[in-house]
């Protein structure tokens, strides 16, 4: 039985972000039409190695949209108004306001998700772009990049494929409104920048108001990855203790005394220095023995994912995460999540284009529009048992768009972010102080429960009785030591879903290994394609966190589609690495399907030539401007506005090849040209040429911009430790919300004890007051 089991998608889209996010939705179950012109989805002739298709569709294109259909055609011919009539949702990216405004008229009751750049208003929406100039708008790029040296892209187009996962989830939320509350009709108008600068920039903008500064905005994590006798290794040592783990295991243990390499952002003036420290170990080892030694240290680690090595993975071999493509000429990953133990159907064959014109019979579904109250999953309630970044970014999805959120911590273990606070431990309180923790909890309610002691397992079991979804991101082995496993679970509430977020799944041979984003990011081949040529890769500075997030977000709300079908829960199972490998999915299908091996190429990229970021302001100056010239006629303007020079008339330069054969040369005749320019006003010339630029917006100021706003992204929260606060919302507008997505604060630690195990968990005051007299519930961590 489908998840999705009478859903019908028309999709309207092209590229990346709107055919991922129908991917997502066919992957469901859901039957999904895909609208195309008389020349196709331009990805249909997309290769980023530039390799031959020899006339057949790419092997992106076919991973992108396998088991769709495919008509030809617009929103306005008969063939198509038919299809819209008899469909559920929506996904657009290519209707002009008067298409759109058109069928929202004519179909009151269909859901419509728009996606676009900018977001369609704002005084931004029309701006020339590509996702190299969001990425630098979006505070992603400053961040990124040795110290001397320019910063620096992530490779792989991520903001993309993210936006693309956000614009499924809220397809999911339009869908379950629907399905549960009779609420149709809703517009939902999803922007990549928004996306993107949610997920790519770690809250710098909130952790520079909760420090007072506005300094230091690149840092390079160190270890991350490093050389091995035999290739490259990567390390996260996201916690104190790990990092002292890692001095042990490098055997320098002397280095637990020096405050200059313990303390993260002092080790930043010594990274060279530290750097030979880390290499004088691991290059007398290979890969495999560095991963052994550190998986039982329990310091989070992992072999260097490249375009030839990532299918081969042990892990991933065992678990049979990657599959054959339909055409049989490539292997992909599979869907990334398992429902009841079931990873879903082999893929099926991407559509010919106009396959399936005129052999498309959906009934209309008629009604007229509902009355939505902006809220798709009001009357929804999470148990939520997760921590760190991951977990949290998709529980908060769900209380964003309505859901009551209860967030369990223990006063024995806090959630981890917490302990990355902008406050020094003198300063009462200082727990409460964390960034990503601020950002990613808001609009949640939260308590404290040991669950290592029967009266907190039993008080959340009796959460559990009144909850829609239970969800975790622990290790594998914590949920089974609490004794909390499904049959435990089902016993409390047959009809719950329990969703499980293991670092790598539930078995195989990394099952009980520790990851986070940057694990994932090493593993996966996203690290292989950032960085510079030169130098060692870089991790992304953690949007596979969200990455994740977003994607159990999709994977439960299509479980419990099925559940409520069935009248009891389901077992959700969503590895964070495969998740990851979806958005990672490029470097494999090039290899596998053409050889081809993409990798870092600093600034540089397959799309546009030139693109680079070049220094501004006054020599020495951390001032930057990304350009990004895409088509002839961008070349052609920006030749007319640095003054038409005699270099940049050779007739090679005419060609997209030929301006990519002499990308350096181009380069310096640009980086001399923006030399000692202001950015802003530079990359504002650039624009109203129609060329894609942006300043190099440092990662504090990402959220201060018109096109913000005037779109009220950013949401001003009061706190009754910290104040005012400005944290992004959603990355998107829908037509029935006016309110703020967050109408709460981030919970301080145990915040609503009473409130919620009297209200929801049903105890009494005295039963309540035993259990804090007894240390189960509490409000300040344990051990300070």
């Amino acid at each position: 039985m489908p998840l999705l089991r009478d859903c019908r998608v028309v999709d309207i889209t092209a590229g990346i972000t709107g055919p991922y996010a129908t991917k997502l939705l066919a992957d469901a179950g859901a039957d999904v039409v895909k609208v195309e012109t008389s020349g196709g989805d331009e990805f249909r002739r997309w290769s980023a190695s530039g390799a031959d298709l020899r006339g057949g569709d790419s092997a992106l294109f076919q991973f992108l949209n396998a088991g769709k259909r495919s008509v030809t055609g617009s929103a306005a011919d008969p063939g198509i108004r038919r299809l819209l009539a008899g469909a559920d949702l929506l996904v657009e990216s290519r209707l002009g306001d008067d298409e759109l405004d058109a069928v929202r008229a004519a179909y009151p009751g269909l859901d419509v998700v728009s996606v676009s750049p900018f977001g369609r208003s704002g005084p931004w929406r029309d701006r020339p772009w590509t996702e190299f100039t969001l990425q630098a708008l979006a505070g992603s790029t400053a961040v990124r990049g040795l110290p001397g040296r320019p910063p620096v892209h992530a490779g792989g187009r991520l903001g993309e494929w993210i936006a693309g996962t956000y614009a499924a989830v809220t397809a999911m939320a339009l869908r379950t409104a629907a399905r549960r509350r009779g609420q149709g009709g809703e517009h939902a108008d999803v922007s990549v920048l928004e996306c993107m600068s949610i997920a790519m920039s770690l809250y710098s903008p909130l952790a520079a108001s909760l420090s007072g500064t506005r300094t230091g905005t690149r840092i390079v994590e160190i270890p991350s990855v490093e050389r091995s006798a035999d290739g490259w290794v990567g390390f996260c040592t996201i916690t104190g203790q790990m990092f002292q783990d890692f001095l042990v295991m490098i055997d320098r243990a002397d280095l637990l005394d020096d405050p200059g390499i313990i303390d993260p952002k002092l080790r930043q003036a010594r990274y060279e220095e530290f750097q030979k420290v880390i290499e004088a170990w691991t290059t007398t080892l290979p890969t495999a023995a560095i991963e052994e030694i550190a998986s039982a240290m329990r310091i989070p680690v992992s072999p260097l994912g490249t375009p030839s090595t990532v299918a081969e993975n042990e892990h991933f071999v065992a678990r049979g995460v990657f599959l054959r493509n339909a055409s049989g000429g490539f292997r992909q990953p599979r869907r990334p999540y398992l429902v009841d133990g079931d990873a879903g159907p082999a893929p099926r064959p991407a559509p010919r284009l106009g396959e399936h014109d005129g052999r498309i019979g959906w009934a209309p579904r008629g009604g007229t529009r509902a009355r939505p109250d902006g809220q798709p999953l009001g009357g929804l309630r999470v148990v939520d048992l997760t921590g760190f970044w991951a977990g949290p970014s998709g529980t908060q999805v769900f209380a964003a768009f309505g859901a009551d959120v209860i967030k369990v911590e223990s006063t024995q273990r806090p959630d981890g972010m917490r302990f990355t606070s902008t406050r020094p431990p003198t300063v009462d309180g200082w727990w409460e102080w964390g960034a990503v923790f601020q950002g990613a909890n808001a609009g949640k309610r939260g308590i404290t429960l040991d669950l290592t002691r029967p009266e907190g397992r039993e008080t959340l079991l009796a959460l559990v009785a009144r909850a829609d979804v239970l969800v975790e991101n622990y290790s594998p082995r914590v949920l089974d030591n609490f004794g909390i496993t499904w049959d435990v679970v089902s016993a409390a509430n047959p009809r719950v879903t329990l969703v499980r977020m293991p670092a790598f799944g539930l078995d195989g041979p990394w099952r009980d290994r520790t990851g986070f984003a940057q694990t994932m990011e090493q593993a996966t081949g996203l690290s292989w394609m950032t960085g510079y040529p030169d130098a060692a890769p870089m991790v992304l500075k953690g949007p596979c966190d969200p990455v994740a997030g977003l994607h159990a977000v999709v994977a439960t709300l299509a479980a419990l589609e099925r559940a409520d079908a069935q009248g009891r829960g389901a077992f959700v199972e969503v590895p964070m690495v495969e998740t990851a490998l979806n958005v990672a999915a490029e470097v494999v299908i090039e290899y596998e399907a053409y050889g081809a091996e993409i990798m870092r190429a600093g600034n540089h990229g397959p799309v546009s030539a030139p693109q680079n970021i070049y220094q501004c302001g006054d020599p020495g100056a951390d001032e930057w401007v990304a350009l990004a010239i895409a088509t002839d006629e961008q070349w052609a303007a920006l030749r007319a506005v640095i003054g038409d020079p005699a270099w940049a008339s050779e007739p090679e330069l005419a060609s997209a090849a030929g301006r990519r054969r002499a990308h350096d040369e181009i380069d310096a005749r640009i980086a001399a040209y923006c030399a000692g320019r202001d950015p802003a006003q530079l990359a504002e010339s650039l624009l109203s040429a129609g060329i894609p630029a942006a300043r190099v917006v440092p990662a504090a100021e990402a959220l201060d911009n018109p096109q913000f706003a005037e779109r009220g992204f950013a949401e001003r929260i009061e706190h009754p430790l910290l104040g005012s606060q400005q944290l992004p919302g959603l990355p998107l507008r829908m037509a029935s919300r006016r309110e703020p997505w967050f109408s709460r604060p981030a919970p301080m630690l145990g915040q609503h004890n009473d409130e919620v195990l009297g209200a929801v968990a049903g105890l009494s005051p005295a039963r309540i007051a035993e259990l804090r007299g007894a240390g189960i519930v509490g409000q300040r961590p344990d051990n300070l």
